[in-house]
């Protein structure tokens, strides 16, 4: 089998075939399915073997008292020779990772062969392919939970044995230093418990991700923003708690912890950070001190972990495993989100190149998973639902370029095609309005009297036979879309389609034959916000990134009027289905990668939606689509950072690029002169039409967004994320 080693002495880092470990009584044996880096403890282990021999010593100086204490008892050759060859020998990586059970050892009657379980233990849940786990180190995983979730199992009883040693109680508040992985979970644990929390990282991205989780506030240790919030919701008392769980060797952890804590107020230390208390500070506010021991107790009890002797829970309410099973239980139940922290899914194959990436800082993440052949995509299919997201098989037909004028037909004419988009074509030189179907006859008559087309019919038939007309609008009801689309692509036209392209996979399925069987690949869907003047310019000036992005985006959609046929689900889809296209593909376009994975969850009975998507290279988009705000609020706002940079969006009218401390570029329009891009996507279409050019949108970025879309309702169904299954 094969296992992630490192060597302390040189550094080198390997994936090395070993033999597999026996099935000895009392423990299992664990096909790894999903195993977690610790981006702080892993990392730092790995940046400490890249040290000079002096660097190491500087780092642990708990080890060179005890090379001191040997050299006095056995004399320095023999104190060499012994800590030269500890450090030239490969060891072992990783704590973390849930599995599949390969067999059963002597002892064990709660697990059986085949069972999906969470491991812990820097000597059992390692980096490998195969695993002994002892007892009181696994726990089944509840059903319905994904692997990869489940793979979060020790570092999630790390930040839950140290909320429990803060005693939190209803209503109080709480600060937590350091928003890693560690952090983040604890964040998120303590708002599951009442908890109000205010959260303290240097880095914006993770201050942000935070307060998606759950963290009333969040800031950087040197900012007034995080002070001021305190005092807000304490009433200028101070926090009841503070979480340490930084790292590093400064000092300014425990000095903030002393300066926003109450009186008697408790302070916990999680993470390997710096521990000089400022003596009067902690004496004046008597703070309390405590220290969270790993992943609770029976950590370093060779009694419990090795030989499984358990604690009776009369005395010992939360050991390890019990603390290992209650984490993934609040996973199943939506109690805690681990989907957003996970940046990079990488290969097992590819752990030598992912760990230096990492180092190095080119791969910048909070959580990283290594996915292991085999059983992990079974596991994972088992466990999580996907949606196809079909490829695009066309023999493309040349391109026929329009003569001029461009001829147009509109299927549809209800007010958006009025409002939006009629208006723009009917003053564009080059452009004809030949034909307007529609089904009743005095909606046709009306169009063909304010935009000047040429004939009003409800004959669909006689349009697509028309060979004259060049493109076809279809801007009827969503129940509609695809079959209409579908209908005039096999007639050979050029398709403008208003979202949604279509309402079911089936539906979308069957645009794509009509693509493959036609040749006819000629086809755009109305996502106008990638094409908004205001947003194309913020981008530009935003510039390239290098590193994983966070993209935040409020939809203020607001309440339908009663009667509305937006409101009619069973025929017309939900109104996220309908319109949530447009937020999905401006978050795509504006990461330049179509999304692998969708979260959705909303309350039961509630329109309001929450929609996280994650993109191959560990960005995500969260889009926050609700109809209970005011009627006064913007209807859409829109953060993107990423590098130490932010784009913001205010609601198409005002556009701000900060780079470091300041704003680097601010862009504005007249509320009155909001353009959301309708008339630019308009007039790209007609280019592609007139010229025989590109389509504005590729079909496969066409086709992802419409997936993902489908996804939302699929994830809601299911209550789990939805992985995008790419068609080969």
């Amino acid at each position: 089998m094969k296992q992630v080693v490192q060597n302390y002495k040189s550094g080198e880092l390997a994936v090395l075939d070993v033999p597999v470990p026996g099935c000895k009584p009392g423990g299992v044996l664990v096909r790894s399915a999903y195993s977690l880096i610790s981006t702080g403890t892993e990392l730092m282990k790995v940046s400490e073997a890249g040290m000079s021999m002096l660097g190491k010593a500087r780092s642990r100086p708990d080890q060179v008292a005890k090379v001191m204490q040997s050299v006095a008892t056995n004399g320095v050759p023999a104190t060499y020779r012994k800590v030269m060859g500890k450090l030239d020998s490969y060891t072992p990586l990783g704590y973390s990772l849930c599995g599949v059970v390969e067999q059963v050892g002597a002892g064990i009657d709660d697990v059986k062969a085949g069972d999906l379980v969470a491991c812990a233990g820097n000597e059992h849940a390692l980096h490998a392919e195969l695993n002994w786990v002892p007892k009181n180190l696994y726990t089944p995983v509840p059903d319905g939970l994904a692997p990869r979730h489940a793979a979060f199992g020790t570092v999630g009883s790390i930040a839950m044995q140290g909320v429990r040693q803060g005693e939190p109680q209803l209503g109080e508040v709480a600060l937590v230093i350091g928003l890693g992985l560690i952090g983040q979970l604890v964040v998120q644990l303590l708002a599951a418990s009442g908890v109000r929390v205010v959260g303290v990282d240097p880095d914006p991205v993770r201050c942000e991700l935070a307060e998606r989780l759950g963290a009333a506030a969040s800031g950087d240790p040197g900012s007034a923003a995080v002070e001021t919030a305190v005092a807000e919701l304490t009433g200028g008392h101070g926090v009841d708690q503070v979480y340490l769980a930084a790292g590093g060797g400064s000092n300014q952890p425990v000095e903030l912890a002393a300066r926003l804590c109450r009186d008697r107020g408790r302070v916990v230390d999680i993470g390997k950070c710096r521990l000089d208390l400022p003596w009067n500070a902690y004496y004046e506010k008597e703070l309390d001190v405590r220290f969270s021991r790993s992943y609770g107790p029976g950590r370093y009890d060779p009694e419990y972990e090795l030989e499984g002797r358990d604690y009776p829970i009369g005395y010992v309410r939360w050991t390890e495993r019990r603390n290992l099973a209650c984490f993934l239980d609040l996973l199943a139940r939506g109690s805690v989100d681990v989907e957003p922290l996970v940046s990079h899914i990488a290969d097992f194959d590819d752990a030598v190149e992912t760990y230096q990436r990492l180092k190095e800082g080119d791969l910048k993440a909070v959580a990283v998973l290594f996915r292991y052949p085999g059983h992990a995509e079974r596991a994972e299919e088992a466990a999580a639902p996907a949606v196809a997201v079909p490829a695009v098989n066309v023999k493309r037909s040349p391109a026929r370029a329009a003569g001029t004028p461009v001829r147009l037909a509109f299927v549809g004419a209800g007010n958006y095609a009025t409002s939006m988009l009629l208006p723009h074509l009917a003053q564009r030189d080059g452009v004809e309005l030949s034909t307007v179907v529609t089904t009743t006859a005095l909606s046709a008559a009306n169009a063909q009297r304010k935009f000047g087309f040429a004939d009003a019919t409800t004959d669909l038939d006689a349009v697509l036979g028309d060979k004259s007309i060049d493109a076809v609008f279809v801007v009827t009801r969503h129940s509609s879309h695809a079959e209409l689309t579908r209908q005039a692509l096999l007639a050979g036209k050029t398709v403008f389609v208003e979202k949604p392209l279509a309402l079911t996979e089936d539906e979308l399925a069957g645009v794509l034959t009509a693509v493959e069987e036609s040749g006819n690949d000629r086809l755009q869907v109305g996502f106008n916000r990638r094409f908004a003047p205001l947003l194309q310019e913020a981008r530009q000036r935003f510039g390239a990134r290098t590193g994983p992005a966070n993209l935040r985006y409020l939809v203020n959609a607001g309440r339908l009027a009663h009667g509305s046929w937006y409101l009619r689900q069973g025929t017309e889809g939900s109104r996220f289905a309908g319109e949530g296209g447009h937020f999905i593909d401006t978050a795509s376009w504006l990461l330049g990668a179509d999304p692998v994975s969708v979260y959705a969850t909303a309350a039961p009975g509630n329109e309001d939606l929450q929609v996280v998507l994650r993109y191959p290279d560990g960005s995500t988009a969260t889009i926050s689509y609700v109809t209970s705000g005011p009627a006064g609020f913007p209807k859409e706002t829109l953060d993107l950072v990423a590098d130490g940079k932010a784009l913001r969006l205010d609601d198409f009218v005002r556009a701000t690029v900060y780079d470091g401390r300041r704003k680097r570029w601010v862009g504005s329009r007249l509320p009155k002169a909001r353009d959301k891009g309708q008339n630019a996507e308009l007039a790209a279409f007609i280019k592609a039409v007139r010229t025989g050019g590109p389509m504005p949108v590729p079909l496969e970025s066409l086709v992802a967004t419409t997936a993902a879309t489908l996804a939302v309702q699929t994830g809601l169904a299911g209550g789990a994320p939805v992985t995008l299954a790419r068609a080969r």
